[in-house]
């Protein structure tokens, strides 16, 4: 990990000049040699998935579809919450707004997929740029009131009378998804080819989210969210770091609300409610705070756990009122048994245990 120490030595100068190609000449191999770290990994997992996608139903490409969509607003919000230390209750709300947009472009203006997809995302990070600027001096249960406040007031925006025509009330926007391209064949199945774009779309973010966190902009926010003062002091603008921040967090729970659109052919209030924003902020949590590889682990948990505790509600012969509230009070359960047991979620633990290992085999 970069040390956050180094952090202070000319972040807020600007360089031009001889200055910056100097800079550039010294930075390019490093940060080349991080970008192809992270771009193999990823190019090999999105050529595995591709490859398993092709044995699985269509439910479970479904699953997998869905999977990626949340892994790209928990990865923004373990980036906002974890790298630079703002707290958010309301990225629901951001993925509603890129649900939104996307369904307008797709639907009313006839745009194609991928420019619906970065115009959804456009309309979420303007939006985070928005609360991010009111929020910015906002810190704490402040900050999460804030955000909570979004969270609760933006997908009730739909249910508007001036705005129901356009944007479907409380029975949502249907949403036309794109049929898979004719290269494909045409009886290529729409499952799998949602699969396929929405975890290309996670691949990207991760991959483009881990080079920020290596790059200035990242070490500055750690050292923003360790210790604002001593920043601010360094010459870091912490109030426009913070804006960032929830821009680029933003972006991505709206790329992930496009995409969840897209999915499912719809954008209504009700697949945005305040337990969705509370839920996101949960399996940052488990999967690791600050851990891009703990977002997808968490949003695998968010995605299955429903899934599992209907089979096992099902099995057990228990009432449909009685396991709906399930999933929910697992997720608590689970939130709980992680901060006693591994504070620092499951990439965490399984850190450790790999350092265990490690040290049992140096041993012998």
């Amino acid at each position: 990990m970069t040390d956050t120490t180094d952090t202070s030595k000319d972040l807020g100068s600007p360089l031009g000049g001889p200055a910056a190609a100097g800079l550039a000449a010294r930075l390019r191999g490093p940060m080349d040699r991080t970008a192809v770290r992270h771009l193999v990994p990823a190019l090999l997992g999105l050529l595995v998935v591709c490859g398993v996608s092709a044995l699985l139903s269509p439910f479970q490409n479904l699953e997998v579809a869905t999977v990626a969509t949340y892994v790209c607003a928990v990865a923004g919000l373990t980036v906002l919450t974890g790298t630079n230390g703002q707290i958010s209750l309301g990225h629901g709300a951001l993925m509603a707004a890129g649900a939104y947009g996307t369904g307008l472009f797709l639907t009313e203006l006839g745009w194609s997929l991928a420019v619906s997809l970065l115009a959804g995302t456009a309309v979420a990070a303007a939006l985070g740029a928005l609360v991010g600027a009111a929020a910015a001096r906002l810190q704490g249960p402040y900050l999460a009131g804030a955000t909570l406040t979004l969270a609760v007031g933006l997908p009730a925006l739909a249910n508007y009378r001036h705005l129901t025509d356009l944007l479907g009330g409380e029975n949502g926007l249907v949403v036309d998804s794109p049929p898979p391209p004719e290269a494909l064949g045409p009886y290529f199945p729409m499952e799998r080819w949602q699969a396929w774009v929405c975890v290309l779309c996670a691949v990207v973010v991760l991959v483009l989210l881990a080079d920020l966190g290596r790059s200035r902009v990242g070490r500055s926010w750690r050292a923003i969210r360790d210790d604002e003062v001593s920043a601010a002091l360094a010459g870091i603008h912490v109030a426009r770091l913070r804006v960032l921040a929830f821009v680029v967090s933003a972006a991505c729970a709206g790329l992930g609300g496009a995409l969840l659109a897209v999915v499912s052919s719809l954008a209504a209030p009700g697949a945005f409610p305040l337990a969705l924003s509370l839920s996101l902020l949960t399996a940052a949590v488990l999967g690791g705070l600050g851990s891009l590889a703990g977002a997808v682990y968490g949003s695998v948990l968010l995605v299955l756990l429903p899934n599992w505790t209907g089979d096992v509600a099902d099995a057990l012969h228990l009432s449909r009122g009685f396991y709906a509230n399930l999933p929910l009070a697992l997720y608590g359960l689970a939130l709980v048994l992680s901060m006693l047991l591994f504070p620092q979620g499951i990439q965490g633990a399984l850190i450790r245990l790999v350092r265990r290992l490690r040290t049992r085999g140096s041993g012998t």
